[in-house]
């Protein structure tokens, strides 16, 4: 089994938009029972709550389910559990980099990293634009798949 979490500021906004959407992709390409995944936060604020309206809204418009998610924050536990620590930016990486005592492992990264793109996924709780958001976490869905398979084979059909 395959362990993914993504991680941003409150886990309210792009990371359970980018669980979401990857658990969409895993579904579609029948990997569910070899891929486990799950979006956390850096920050407490937000530890239990729903997913924002905007997240739900775009997840919806794609007949993409927001069920079941709700805001976590990262715990140190969550190094040893999962093989891909995904930050949607620097300063998510910064922060579960110090969070988690590891400062340079490579199961964490910056989400865009991994595409074209290589920036930062923009926090649409300030910038309001959850289409942005939802193009890009597509967009580093498909290349963190990708990763996946080329790093387990097992995953590859």
């Amino acid at each position: 089994m395959i362990h993914v979490l993504f991680v941003c500021l409150g886990n309210i906004c792009r990371s359970p938009m980018a669980e979401a959407v990857f658990r969409h992709l895993v579904e579609n390409e029948k990997l569910s029972n070899q891929i486990n995944i799950d979006s956390a936060a850096t920050s407490s604020w937000h530890i239990g709550d729903p997913p924002h309206r905007g997240t739900v809204a775009k997840l919806k418009e794609y007949k993409i389910s927001s069920e079941g998610l709700a805001g976590r924050q990262l715990q140190k536990e969550d190094f040893e559990k999962f093989d891909y620590i995904v930050g949607m930016d620097t300063s998510n990486v910064s922060n579960i980099r110090q969070m988690l005592g590891q400062p340079d492992h490579p199961k964490i990264l910056r989400f865009l990293d991994l595409s074209d793109h290589r920036k930062d996924v923009p926090d649409p709780y300030y910038t309001g634009d959850f289409q942005e958001t939802y193009d890009l976490v597509l967009e580093g869905c498909y290349a963190l798949l990708e990763k996946a398979k080329l790093e387990h084979k097992e995953l590859s059909s």
